[in-house]
């Protein structure tokens, strides 16, 4: 039976800062930057007014940031902070210490667009530059999403199958400053998902423990391979908790979810906010007679190979649209996953690749016609050339 709930108009930032609230952080490390701004000064009242019980810690950087978080986690505390765009990229050195030494750290990321040229606005070029961090990674399209996942992150990092810092990446702006009816939980409900904290490992002086030890040569291979599978069999535990909470909540989430994909001949592939842009596009070409449908890759990291197989099956195209560049290149990050995952099949459907909302850029619905149109065309006459960014000028 589906917890009671109350709804409640909410800035997604705020509600996020909730989730947090409800999960009953313990240590907070943050700087503010845009669009992440909102999260962690909420939190900072709540330490401040007694609301939440926990440590708050101004830094002078975001590397101090994702530092000092490492030093609560070690000491046994629920640790949580969140960051952006160039924050993200500064705190990139520690990201790889984070997860190498298993932290259970929670992260929210609130994705902008770096440098250079300066935007404070929305697409994934922060989070695909961290995509190898060795953190498990998730993508939500909307508020109730985000304030979802920011309490199920916590039960996922602190599972003892996982042990592996997490990042709930939304949207800069198009989630962050935006307000949502959002179905909000009690504490009572949220302590009886997501139990009090106990660390498996943490620095205390009656049990010495050694945390990030030196690795000669002979050790640092079987260190990252211990790493990569820790964080590959994260997947079946990542989708227990998942169905516990529709259990708890009625919402119910995959790692690879459909829109309208029976029968569909033409699949649009991406992640985040613009997904349901991309379904009002697919309900147009669907009363047209196309059979278009949405696949939407919410698990990235682990990437969900046998998911995303599954949901391909039967497509002849696959449209997959990318916010960010891998530069110098020809294939966008997503497109390069998607590609490699369904390479080793024998039958596989033409994957082509598309950039869109670079920096903020609007997307329309009529965005998504446009490129299905052109795939087809270029499964017909080959591709115009290597790579296509949607809208650029000139």
């Amino acid at each position: 039976m589906a917890a009671k709930a109350h709804r409640e108009g909410m800035e997604v930032s705020i509600a996020v800062s909730h989730a947090v609230q409800l999960a009953r952080a313990e240590a907070i490390a943050a700087y503010p930057i845009t669009p992440q701004t909102h999260i962690v000064e909420h939190l900072s009242s709540m330490v401040a007014n007694g609301d939440l019980e926990a440590e708050f810690v101004n830094v002078e950087s975001e590397h101090s940031a994702m530092s000092a978080c490492i030093g609560m986690s070690a000491a046994g505390a629920r640790t949580y902070t969140a960051t952006s765009s160039q924050g993200l990229a500064l705190m990139n050195e520690i990201l790889f210490i984070t997860s190498a030494m298993r932290f259970p750290i929670v992260m929210t990321v609130a994705n902008r667009a770096l440098s250079g040229p300066l935007s404070i606005w929305n697409d994934h070029s922060d989070i695909m530059a961290a995509r190898d961090i060795g953190w498990i990674q998730v993508f939500v399209e909307n508020g109730q999403e985000a304030f979802d996942h920011s309490i199920m992150a916590f039960k996922i990092a602190e599972d003892y199958r996982v042990i592996l810092p997490t990042i709930v990446n939304m949207d800069g702006f198009i989630l962050t400053h935006v307000v949502e009816a959002l179905e909000m939980l009690d504490q009572k409900t949220v302590d009886k998902f997501l139990p009090e904290y106990h660390p498996r490992f943490s620095l205390d002086p009656k049990r010495p423990v050694t945390m990030g030890a030196f690795a000669m040569p002979e050790l640092f291979t079987e260190c990252k391979m211990a790493h990569q599978v820790a964080l590959t069999d994260a997947h079946g535990p990542i989708l227990e908790i998942w169905k516990e909470w529709g259990k708890l909540t009625g919402r119910r989430y995959k790692p690879v979810e459909t829109y309208r994909t029976e029968g569909a001949k033409v699949i649009i592939m991406m992640m985040g906010s613009l997904a349901q842009v991309a379904e009002v596009a697919v309900d147009a070409m669907r009363d047209q007679g196309i059979p278009v449908g949405l696949v939407k890759i919410r698990l990235w990291r682990p990437f969900p190979f046998a998911e995303l197989r599954a949901a391909l099956a039967g497509a002849e195209l696959v449209v997959v649209c990318d916010r960010a560049l891998s530069l110098g290149g020809a294939a966008g990050p997503v497109l390069a996953e998607v590609r490699s995952a369904m390479y080793p099949l024998a039958a596989k459907p033409h994957i082509l690749g598309y950039t869109v909302g670079l920096g903020g850029r609007d997307v329309q619905p009529e965005v998504f016609e446009d490129l299905v149109q052109l795939a087809q065309a270029e499964v017909k006459q080959g591709p115009s050339q290597e790579f296509y960014i949607y809208g650029v000028r000139g």
